[in-house]
C-alpha cells in the first residue's frame, strides 16, 4: 500500500458541502478582526479617606531646593570674577594699545593670566567655604509651625533699609 492510497475502511468521510462549510468557518475565524486592546490608564487617583477633623498623618518631605546656597554663591562669585577679569583685561588692552610691539594675541594672553589667577582664588575660596559649612539633615518628628514676622525700616536720602526677622 502506498502513501497516496486510502484504506477502504476510512469512514466516516465529510461530504464536499460539509468540508467547504468547515473550510469557510476556519478562514473566517482566522481573518476576523481582533477586538481593540483595553485602554491603559495614564494617571492614578488616590481615593483614600482623609480625616474630617484633626491632623493628618506625618509625611516625609524631602528638601527640594532649586539651587543649593553654595552653588548660588559660587555662581555669583564666578560672574563677579569674570566681569572683573574682563575689566582688567580691557584696561591692560587700553594701556598697551599704543605700543607697536603689542598684538591682540599678547593682550589675550595677559587676560588669560588674570582669569587663571581669579579662578584659582575662586576655587580655593569655594573649597574652604564647603569644608567649613556643616551638613544639616531635616528630621521630621512632629507638627511644624513657622511664624516669621519681617519688619523693614527705610530711611534717609539714599534709602538705607534695615530688615529685622522675628521668629
Amino acid at each position: 500500500m502506498s502513501e497516496t492510497d486510502t484504506p477502504a475502511d476510512w469512514w466516516p468521510r465529510m461530504s464536499d458541502d460539509a468540508a467547504n462549510a468547515e473550510a469557510r468557518r476556519i478562514i473566517d475565524d482566522v481573518y476576523r478582526p481582533a477586538p481593540p486592546p483595553a485602554p491603559i490608564p495614564t494617571s492614578y487617583r488616590d481615593d483614600t479617606e482623609h480625616p474630617a477633623v484633626g491632623d493628618a498623618q506625618p509625611v516625609w518631605q524631602d528638601d527640594h531646593r532649586i539651587v543649593p546656597a553654595w552653588a548660588a554663591g559660587t555662581a555669583v562669585a564666578s560672574i563677579g570674577i569674570g566681569a572683573g577679569a574682563t575689566g582688567v583685561g580691557c584696561g591692560v588692552w587700553l594701556v598697551l594699545k599704543g605700543f607697536a610691539s603689542m598684538s591682540v594675541t599678547g593682550v589675550v594672553c595677559m587676560g588669560v593670566l588674570f582669569s587663571g589667577i581669579a579662578f584659582a582664588a575662586l576655587s580655593i575660596g569655594a573649597a574652604f567655604s564647603r569644608a567649613r559649612s556643616s551638613i544639616s539633615r531635616a528630621v521630621y518628628t512632629g507638627p511644624v509651625t513657622k511664624n516669621t514676622h519681617v519688619t523693614t525700616h527705610t530711611r534717609g536720602a539714599f534709602a538705607r533699609s534695615h530688615t529685622h526677622l522675628h521668629n
